[in-house]
């Protein structure tokens, strides 16, 4: 089991020395604290967890969303849009990658799938609907929930481009967002790390009752997870 190698390898357990047991950190400290104890030999992504008091059995209880980071995602994203005539043009010039319709849909039916965003215009959808088991595993599939189905090729492909971010809850009312790499600054961290807890807190279900944000925590791609104390923010 992975999981297991990771917990046991050496440097992880030197890294999660520096976390102090059962200590919630201030967000600020936590960046600094994740930033400090990474120890991938890359530009590892630093992600936040939220822990939700959500009855995601209830429709109006799963959140689900898109949000452009104010400093960005570290990430060169590439972007296919399926789009025809004038709104293929659009997006070629808004700086997608790729921009097709039945030959697009052909050449992911075939495979292809070296891309991190698509986009499509609501009139392509019925083609691309038909590429559901390849993209939906992997969440590539477009939706009007992430801004992903629209008529506003330039806007959606330039949000895309310019660090924007999913997020969804699992079955648990879980949900994680990336912040950025470990090669940023706290403050660039701090700024991506508010504007996403200001998202999720404006999203609260009317329905829910008590604590909404349970617990929050950071972590980096192999590094262990700080916990942020929700009283700071």
């Amino acid at each position: 089991n992975s999981l297991m190698a990771k917990k046991k390898s050496k440097k992880y357990l030197e890294a999660a020395k520096q976390v102090e047991a059962g200590k919630a950190y201030d967000a600020s400290e936590a960046l600094a604290l994740v930033k400090k104890i990474d120890f991938a030999n890359f530009d590892a992504t630093i992600e936040v967890a939220f822990n939700l008091n959500l009855d995601t059995k209830q429709a109006d209880q799963q959140l689900r969303g898109a949000l452009v980071l104010p400093n960005g995602t570290g990430k060169e994203q590439t972007v296919v849009v399926f789009a025809k005539g004038p709104k293929a043009q659009e997006a070629k010039d808004a700086g997608a990658d790729v921009v097709g319709d039945d030959d697009l849909v052909q050449r992911i039916q075939d495979g292809w799938l070296d891309f991190d965003v698509a986009i499509a215009t609501p009139d392509m959808m019925a083609q691309v609907g038909r590429l559901g088991r390849v993209l939906g595993p992997k969440g590539l599939m477009p939706n009007p929930k992430t801004g992903t189905v629209t008529m506003d090729v330039n806007k959606a492909v330039s949000d895309a481009k310019s660090g924007q971010v999913t997020y969804r809850t699992d079955r648990d009312g879980n949900v994680h967002v990336p912040v950025g790499k470990v090669s940023f600054t706290e403050e660039a961290l701090k700024g991506n790390f508010d504007a996403i807890y200001e998202k999720i807190s404006r999203l609260r279900p009317a329905a829910v009752k008590g604590t909404y944000i349970k617990h929050v925590s950071l972590a980096s791609t192999f590094g262990p997870s700080v916990t942020v104390d929700t009283n700071s923010l």
